[in-house]
């Protein structure tokens, strides 16, 4: 049987920040910024949701995100009309490629036992209520 999972995670999303460098001592210590790290946690937590008891994916897997950004509150009425519509588009940073490692990282151990194991990707980008949908489907032969 095919397993496929849905979830949402409310709230403005963000992208996965690059990694921070400090010395301590004679090393250094690298560490996610905070607020990816509280991102992904909330992705996991949704993620264990929806999981329920279900073990992790040993499979492919293909997965799908849409991103839904908050429409600025600077535009005119118009263009925000234009964003609630779909004709217009958010391009700006974070770009789509981040939202995505941020939830694959998250996932890791949840959904699936490594994001090495997505062999299928569907993502977008769109203005909304802000929030993330996340669909995992295992790929069976």
């Amino acid at each position: 049987m095919t397993l496929m999972v849905n979830f949402v995670v409310c709230g403005e999303p963000v992208g996965k920040g690059r990694p921070r460098f400090a010395r301590q001592g004679g090393f250094v210590k690298t560490y996610t910024p905070k607020k990816t790290a509280d991102w992904e946690q909330e992705i996991a937590q949704a993620a264990k949701h929806a999981m329920g008891s279900q073990d992790p994916l040993e499979t492919p897997i293909a997965l799908s995100v849409r991103v839904y950004k908050t429409i600025p509150v600077s535009w005119s009425k118009a263009k925000r009309q234009q964003a609630e519509s779909g004709e217009q588009r958010p391009v700006g940073k974070p770009d789509l490629d981040n939202y995505i490692k941020a939830i694959m990282d998250a996932g890791n151990g949840i959904l699936w036992l490594d994001d090495s194991q997505v062999c299928e990707l569907h993502s977008s980008k769109a203005y909304g209520s802000p929030r993330i949908e996340v669909t995992v489907l295992e790929l069976l032969p």
